[in-house]
């Protein structure tokens, strides 16, 4: 009998062991699991791409994005929400030092180079245009088509972002505007893709958008957009020329020509190697920059043929 309560006892004792022990555990690993990633709803598109292969590799692995503007995805990230996060930034000090309290000593890898694009209506005959200028018509000095040429029609010139907390509109403010206010009459579509179907309908829209949603998926090359909207060339300068004035074309990105680029990150804070970590390498592996690369994005690592290109 003793006998008996001894081996009932070691057996509940072990069961207590084996439940703990899959309460602690993670139930992910590099490959495996189930995992949320944050991400600026700006970079969906590539986001979505190295998701499908990386689960098309990994049966057993499953990422689930979580699109939103800027300051959400990084409150995201800050709050425990998801270990990984993709950015158009670095955390700032005093968010790196916040997850530091909290243990989670966040690392930032650069993934790629994004572009903004300029888009406007097919019905748009204007193909130019200098930063200066643009600078005006987000700051509110310039309303009017007509006062970029006169050949233009008088009528407003309604810009079109994504959402308030994009990291698009932050852009704007701070490599566009120095720093200055944007008019009240921008408008926010809610997403890249509202603003793609709104500067398609109307013939007096200029929409700003990250490069990765208007690049062509059928094309190889990274040497065309998508047909239902115009790219419009960017300049450095006031003056803006044919000369002078470059689209986001991936090789203009790689070569510096074009002025509207910013760097993309993924943010990892997880504190061991588990499917948070698998993704990231993946990601930053040769493979993973080969996505990057036919997508339109400059990747950190792959080079980028550079060839003849009729602007």
């Amino acid at each position: 009998m003793k006998q008996n309560i001894i081996i009932s006892l070691l057996i509940a004792s072990s069961l207590v062991a084996c439940n703990s022990r899959k309460e602690t555990e993670p139930d992910d690993t590099p490959t495996s699991g189930v995992i949320a990633v944050a991400s600026d709803e700006s970079l969906a598109p590539i986001l979505q791409e190295e998701v499908a292969v990386f689960e098309s590799i990994y049966k057993e692995a499953g990422i689930v994005p979580l699109f939103s503007g800027e300051t959400k995805t990084i409150n995201r990230l800050l709050h425990d929400s998801t270990r990984l996060a993709v950015t158009t930034r670095q955390l700032t000090g005093e968010e790196t030092d916040f997850m530091n309290r909290k243990k989670l000593y966040p690392k930032a890898i650069r993934i790629a180079t994004d572009a903004i694009a300029l888009i406007v209506n097919r019905q748009n005959a204007d193909s130019l245009i200098g930063i200066p200028t643009l600078k005006e018509i987000l700051t509110g000095k310039i309303r009017n088509w007509n006062e970029l040429s006169p050949g233009n029609p008088a009528t407003r010139i309604e810009v079109v972002f994504d959402n308030p907390n994009s990291s698009t509109v932050r852009y704007a403010i701070d490599s566009i505007c120095g720093g200055e206010k944007l008019s009240a009459h921008l408008q926010a579509a809610q997403s890249n893709r509202a603003v793609l179907d709104y500067v398609s309908k109307t013939p007096g829209a200029l929409g700003v958008i990250g490069v990765n949603w208007i690049s062509n998926p059928s094309d190889s090359t990274c040497m065309s957009f998508i047909d239902n909207i115009r790219v419009m060339a960017v300049s450095r300068y006031r003056k803006a020329t044919p000369t002078n004035s470059f689209k986001p074309y991936q090789a203009y990105i790689a070569l510096g020509d074009y002025p509207m680029t910013r760097p993309v990150y993924l943010i990892l804070s997880e504190p061991r190697t588990g499917l948070a970590s698998g993704f990231t390498s993946f990601v930053s592996s040769d493979r993973g920059q080969r996505i990057i690369l036919k997508s339109g994005l400059l990747p950190v690592t792959q080079p980028v043929r550079i060839v003849n290109i009729t602007n």
